[in-house]
Parts: structure tokens; C-alpha cells; sequence
């Protein structure tokens, strides 16, 4: 399985582990499956370590690069299939990073992992729902 982690995913599965449920945790590990992770989170990362809604260890660019380094990834290109697919793509709420998140999935044909309810009823896109 191809699985496009949700930004907070991606966090929770760097700094909060817990927050993961089994399943989730069973779909990262798994060597079968590839991990991917947009740009997009990257930049909502940076925007939320400048708003200090997060707090990291060290400057967040820095702290990105060794992450991206460090825990194996696949980047997932905001090419321009996928901004040409943010038109086409109806979520529930305005939030930008969303619909790339979203039409990225629908063109690599990735699994979203997210808690986001809102995310969860989008159709069109497979899902891996983090309940813990």
C-alpha cells in the first residue's frame, strides 16, 4: 500500500507515537507499504513551528531535513496534475493544504492517513482512518 501521511500523522509519528492507533502504526511499519509525505506538510509544519503552535527541539528547517533524511519517505511531487486536480476536488472545508493533500492522493493513487473527520467522508480517495 501507498500511504500519503496527513500532516498530523506525520508529526504524531516523529513526536507523539501514542497519539497513533495500532492499525496506523501496523501500516508504517510494514515494509510492504511505502510512506509518503508532501511538500504541502512540510510548509504547514514551518507555518505552525512560526505561529508556535508546535514546539520542536531545535528551528524547524532544520529539524525537516534531518526527519526527511533520517525516517525513510517517499516526497510526493506537487506537480501540475495535482494543482489542476485542486479544482476538481470538493472537500467540506476551504483549508489549501487539504485539497493538495487530497488531489495528490487521487493522482499517484495513495491512501490517505488521517484523523481528520472531514478528510475521512472525502470521496473518490482510499482512507486509513487513525482511531485510537
Amino acid at each position: 500500500m501507498k500511504l500519503l501521511l496527513d500532516t498530523h500523522i506525520w508529526l504524531w509519528s516523529l513526536l507523539d507515537r501514542q497519539r497513533l492507533s495500532s492499525r496506523v502504526i501496523a501500516g508504517l511499519e510494514d515494509s510492504n507499504n511505502e510512506v509518503w509525505v508532501s511538500p504541502i506538510s512540510t510548509w504547514e509544519i514551518l507555518l505552525l513551528a512560526q505561529k508556535r503552535r508546535i514546539s520542536l527541539d531545535q528551528d524547524a528547517a532544520p529539524w525537516i531535513a534531518h526527519k526527511l533524511s533520517s525516517v525513510p519517505v517517499r516526497e510526493a511531487p506537487v506537480t501540475h496534475e495535482v494543482v489542476l486536480e485542486t479544482s476538481r476536488t470538493i472537500i467540506p472545508h476551504r483549508d489549501p493544504a487539504d485539497h493538495f493533500l487530497v488531489a495528490t492522493a487521487k493522482v499517484f493513487g495513495l491512501t490517505l492517513v488521517t484523523s481528520d473527520e472531514k478528510l475521512l467522508k472525502t470521496r473518490g480517495i482510499s482512507v486509513l482512518r487513525n482511531r485510537v
